[in-house]
Parts: C-alpha cells; structure tokens; sequence
C-alpha cells in the first residue's frame, strides 16, 4: 500500500525523507528500511518516540544491521525536530490524539504523502458527552454511551480526512488488514495534489458546527470554528 508513495518519493527526490511518527519500536521503519532504503545508496527515515527506552534500543538494532541512514529522536511528535520538508509521513497505531500530531507534522512540514493507522480514539467522543448539538437527529447519533464512543471514533476519522483534504490532499480511506488480525485497520492515505481545498475545508466546519466538537488537530491546524 505504501509501494506507490515511495516509489513517486524516489523518483522525484535527491534525498527522500521518510518519518515515523510515534514509531514505538521501529518495526514499520525497520521493515521499510530493509524494503526500500537498504538497496539504495540515498535517503532518509527519521522515527520518533517519547519513551527513551524504545528510541534507544531501535537505535542500537539499527546499528546493529548497518542501518546507517535511520535516526531516532526521542521527543513529543509536535516537538520533533525535521527537515523544513518531508516527503512521507507514517504513523502506526498512534494512540489517541497522536495520531492528530502525525497529521498535522505532515500538513506544517509539506509533505508529500501521509498513511495513517489510528488507534484508540478518546478526545472526540468526550467532546460529544458536552455537545450541545441543536439537531435532534444529530443528536441521536450519540446520545447512547456505546454509540458515543464508535461513533466518535468514526467522527475523528471523518475530520482527519477532511482536515487533509483541505490542505490539497487526495485521501483514500481504507482496510488495511482483516477484523481478523486487528479491530483498529483503518488506513487513512494522503497525497498532496493541490495547495488547499475550498469547498473541503468548507464541508469540514459545518460537520464541527452540527457536532459541536472542537479536537486538537483542527486548533492546531487552523481550522477549528471555536476555541
């Protein structure tokens, strides 16, 4: 799934640079590594994770292999420090409101492709716990605790593609594997085709407005209609 962002990165770059945001152990940048930039005598992959613990046993694996051309911070996503460009960010299971960082480091720093796997998903459905939503059929959608937490999680999605869509995105919304190998296989993907989208952006703040929800990712991103 990732084949066609990484191959339109080599084609057009001197340098890609790829990151890993909230990458935990590395495994996605190790396998991409060993995939795509082992064979190749140019590139980057930057992987980031708060806990000291992970970044410095990913470190000394890469070491380790001669993956000379990983590096690994260890840092808040929002507080990592990048190229001014990159050129595919990747996010795996990026718990909760991290994910929304990922998005939105991708969307500050230009770059060219996003793929995104959400995990858990809390921020949105407590915001609709205070919704003071006027519709009553909008209501209804989440009056119920149950359905207030799927369908947060369905609305944080929404908005996560809606938000790239209104900075030039192309967003595909698909499986990533069967319900049999993991409950969270969403794959949210992004390819950067215009500088920003009018009538997406539009969309997006009559959804906030009908649901009364105002996450993280879209104050961050300059696009939230209340504070």
């Amino acid at each position: 799934m990732l084949q066609p962002a990484l191959d339109d990165i080599w084609t057009r770059y001197a340098s890609p640079v790829v990151v890993d945001a909230a990458g935990g152990n590395a495994y996605l940048g190790f396998i991409l590594y060993e995939l795509f930039f082992k064979s190749l005598e140019k590139g980057e992959l930057i992987s980031i994770d708060a806990r000291e613990e992970l970044t410095a046993r990913a470190k000394e694996r890469a070491s380790r292999l001669g993956f000379s051309r990983m590096q690994f911070q260890t840092a808040k996503i929002a507080e990592a420090v990048l190229p001014d460009r990159i050129h595919l960010l990747v996010a795996l299971h990026a718990c909760d409101t991290a994910t929304d960082d990922a998005l939105a480091l991708a969307v500050q720093h230009n770059a060219d492709h996003v793929a995104l796997v959400p995990c858990c998903q809390a921020e949105v459905a407590e915001q609709l716990r205070r919704s003071q939503a006027t519709s009553a059929s909008i209501r209804a959608l989440f009056d119920r605790p149950w359905h207030r937490r799927e369908f947060g999680a369905h609305l944080t999605n929404v908005i996560r593609a809606l938000a790239l869509e209104s900075f030039g995105y192309q967003v595909t919304v698909t499986e990533l594997t069967g319900w049999e190998h993991s409950l969270k296989n969403e794959l949210i993907l992004g390819r950067r085709v215009h500088k920003e989208n009018a009538a997406a952006r539009e969309k997006l703040g009559t959804l906030l407005a009908e649901t009364d929800v105002h996450p993280s990712l879209v104050r961050s991103l300059g696009l939230a209609t209340k504070g």
